[in-house]
């Protein structure tokens, strides 16, 4: 059923076999520590493959921190719409490229290895009749191929032993199912050596598992240690798994344990590598980002410069004639000139404060303005009289003496 991750971790697992084999002694104790290394470098591949997905883990794991209050705002501001929380939520996420998933991959990828490794070390002794097991005879098991393993290779990892232990012994195994470890059928181990063997990798296994996780949780910012659902989830990596482990270790074979304690030790020094050059990259941009501003601000001392606003040639040659038109307004205003009139025709009326009305100068023109408001208003002639200027001398001198001609 799952024969396409079986035959994948056996395979893997055949080639660093047949590495060390060759570089080991043949014999029980060489042949042991030989399979024990390639369950080692099993995992140890496997980490390699899976170095840049827990490099994109992590750094989806700081980015999560990072828009966590943004995220926290959104749920309170739809906590009662589920939809456009959903939505505002997957917006923001994909605004900033973050992708939960590559936050669990390299997690998920290590689930089907552990179990494909775990079938195929049990495969190995198939006198159980539990489940996935064939309740073989040892005479059987020992002639049965095992996926990538012929039947010499299955017969070499039963007699190889490791502190005295074979590999695929655990705790709880049935004392029935020794007998496919010796090919005689004479047991050289004892219950008590597995304990021997078994406690101290378990014991090992537990404490690193919560040293990854406190080193993890250290690493996190104040804002997702204040999130209940973080907390939760490093309450459980601290205690609940490490505690897992130390009770579930002895229903594992002692080359799971192996798995368990070389997983353990990669990842707690991948995580101080990756970690360390992740900081060290934020830093660096930190760096530049200075750098820039001080190269953009000015010199102490110095003025900022500012762009001056030029006016377009139409704009100049417009104020120029309004300029002038509104001064020769004012001077004509200011000195009382009218057009000249004829006789018995009526005079216009001064147009001068209009003009300045309309004109929009400087200074000049307001006061031209202030000038023409000021002057008097044009007064309709008497008949026979002699029509005068608004405000004009020529036209006060010609009302004069008209009035001594009247008198007289």
């Amino acid at each position: 059923m799952l024969n396409f991750i079986y035959y994948p971790v056996s395979g893997i697992m055949w080639v660093w076999q047949w590495v060390f084999s060759h570089i080991l002694p043949d014999s029980p104790g060489g042949s042991g520590v030989a399979w024990a290394l390639s369950v080692i470098f099993l995992v140890f591949t496997l980490r390699a493959i899976l170095y840049k997905p827990f490099v994109k883990q992590i750094r989806t794991t700081r980015q999560m921190q990072e828009i966590q209050p943004q995220l926290q705002a959104i749920r309170k501001k739809y906590a009662k719409d589920r939809v456009k929380m959903t939505e505002e939520m997957q917006k923001l996420q994909k605004e900033h490229g973050f992708n939960p998933l590559l936050g669990c991959l390299p997690m998920l990828a290590q689930i089907p290895v552990f179990i494909g490794l775990f079938h195929v070390l049990r495969s190995f002794n198939r006198m159980g009749t539990g489940f996935g097991q064939l309740g073989m005879t040892a005479a059987e098991t020992r002639s049965t191929g095992n996926y990538f393993f012929s039947a010499d290779q299955v017969q070499n990892f039963l007699d190889a032993r490791l502190f005295g232990v074979p590999l695929s012994a655990a705790i709880s195994q049935p004392k029935s199912e020794w007998v496919a470890f010796s090919a005689d059928g004479v047991i050289d181990f004892t219950r008590a050596h597995i304990i021997y063997l078994v406690i101290p990798l378990v014991i090992v296994s537990s404490i690193a598992t919560h040293m990854n996780s406190r080193a993890s949780v250290a690493r996190q910012g104040a804002a997702a240690l204040e999130n209940p659902q973080t907390a939760i989830m490093n309450k459980l990596a601290l205690y609940v798994f490490p505690l897992g482990i130390l009770v579930s270790g002895a229903f594992f074979p002692v080359a799971i344990l192996l798995y368990w304690v070389s997983n353990n030790l990669w990842t707690y020094g991948q995580q101080h590598i990756v970690f360390n050059r992740i900081e060290k990259e934020d830093e660096a941009k930190k760096a530049a980002k200075q750098e820039k501003l001080k190269a953009n601000a000015p010199k102490p001392g110095a003025r900022p410069e500012r762009a001056k606003k030029k006016a377009g040639p139409d704009a100049s040659a417009n104020g120029a004639t309004n300029g002038a038109s509104a001064n020769g307004t004012a001077k004509e205003s200011a000195n009382g000139s009218t057009p000249n009139l004829t006789k018995g025709s009526s005079p216009a009326p001064d147009d001068s404060s209009t003009v300045t009305a309309k004109s929009n100068g400087s200074g000049a023109q307001n006061k031209a303005k202030q000038t023409a408001t000021k002057q008097p208003a044009a007064k309709t002639p008497r008949p026979g009289q002699k029509p005068t200027g608004a405000g004009g001398r020529t036209g006060a001198a010609g009302s004069n003496t008209a009035r001594r001609k009247k008198r007289r």
